[in-house]
């Protein structure tokens, strides 16, 4: 446990999204030799205050004492069995190393890199950006609601998804408003869930909050695969290898890191019959269901049968538009993360951190890119986005 108040975000090593330790297990299995480089990216220029990098480095700083702890351990064991038992030991044993994460400011711009085996970088992520954003509004001095009224705002929007019939997830880890806020919104989702609730992607939450911890593969899975084996091969390697470890548990495919068109091209009658659904991260939503039905109906699939996690920037209009256009035609559910863990009254960051080159196996650093639904999503080294729009044919 940390002990110092001022940099106690992080009380438990699971405090994190559930689908990269998904991805770890998947990596430590099948890449444990592969090395990877993320940075941070802050898409809505935010200002940083003097001497934020130093409170940043001194927090990244004391989650080196984060571990497993042994009820930590027993939670995976009984809610996660299709993590094999070496994954789980070895995530015992496994200890953040600060050293692997760089941090420096200039004035009111922050720069931060991760560099090392990919099988141990894979965790940062989602709790650096948590952290940014925590420690971004307590410097600045931005006061939240009130408990009260963050309450009651949560429970409006329980009342509305259950109300609308659908399911939803907690999705709100990396860019939630504070570690206390996100408990204080998993309680009341807990306690008035409802037939709505029904789990959260953060593992730490899940456990205190006994709901399913929910998650699959992220775009740097796809990402890695197009570095490695090309870009026409990287959604249907991606998918190989992710049945190769879980053979169909795990059974939701993210669609849009090369863009959904090409996605399709590859999800063929084997991966659509064997994974459950899709999830939804950018472009229009109501586009994407009306394409995915279609799909399903041409690989003689009832898309009864299947369904669509829609996780894009959701709030409760949204939802309710989606389920409007969708109900009754597949199977619905949503992951709604800020607009849960930050709707406090302050303004939401616009930060990610992501994979920007993989050492392949032939001992070459490649640029890695991801390809949105959403061409302002595009990421990476531009010459290799043109290469990658070339080879794909996207327009």
């Amino acid at each position: 446990m940390l002990k110092d108040p001022d940099f106690s975000i992080f009380n438990s090593i699971l405090d994190n999204d559930f689908y990269k330790f998904t991805m770890q297990c998947a990596v430590v299995k099948l890449f444990p030799r592969v090395k990877a480089r993320y940075k941070f990216i802050n898409r809505g220029t935010h200002k940083f205050p003097e001497g934020f990098g130093q409170v940043l480095r001194t927090a990244i700083d004391q989650m080196a004492q984060l571990q497993l702890t042994k009820s930590e351990k027993q939670f995976l064991k009984e809610n996660c069995q299709y993590l094999n038992p070496a994954y789980v030991d070895f995530l015992e044993g496994y200890r953040y190393d600060p050293s692997e994460v760089t941090i420096s400011q200039t004035g009111e711009n922050l720069e931060v890199y991760i560099s090392g085996y990919w099988y141990r970088t894979i965790l940062w992520e989602v709790p650096i950006l948590a952290l940014i954003s925590e420690l971004f509004y307590k410097l600045t001095g931005q006061k939240r609601w009130s408990d009260e009224k963050i309450t009651a705002n949560t429970l409006e929007k329980i009342k509305l998804y259950n109300e609308l019939g659908v399911t939803f997830a907690e999705f709100g880890t990396r860019r939630r408003h504070s570690y206390r806020t996100h408990r204080e919104v998993m309680h009341t989702l807990s306690s008035y869930k409802g037939q709505s609730f029904i789990g959260s992607s953060n593992v730490h939450m899940a456990m205190l909050y006994n709901v399913k911890p929910i998650g699959t593969h992220a775009h740097e899975w796809f990402m890695f695969h197009a570095a490695e084996y090309g870009f026409k091969m990287a959604n249907a390697m991606s998918l190989e290898h992710w049945v190769d470890v879980y053979r169909g548990d795990l059974g939701v495919a993210l669609s849009d890191t090369y863009t959904t068109e090409v996605f399709f091209k590859q999800f063929d009658t084997k991966f659509a019959k064997l994974f459950d659904g899709v999830r939804h991260d950018s472009g229009d939503p109501i586009e994407f269901a009306e394409k995915t039905i279609e799909h399903y109906k041409n690989h003689g699939i009832n898309p009864l049968y299947k369904y669509i996690i829609f996780s894009d920037g959701l709030n409760p209009e949204k939802v309710a538009s989606i389920t409007k256009a969708c109900k009754g035609k597949i199977g619905l559910s949503f992951g709604i993360g800020t607009n849960l863990t930050n709707d406090v009254g302050l303004k939401p960051m616009n930060i990610v951190i992501k994979l920007t080159d993989i050492l392949t196996s032939d001992n070459e650093w490649l640029p890695t890119v991801k390809l949105s639904d959403e061409p302002g999503k595009h990421t990476g080294d531009e010459k290799m986005i043109a290469l990658a729009k070339e080879l794909l044919r996207i327009a």
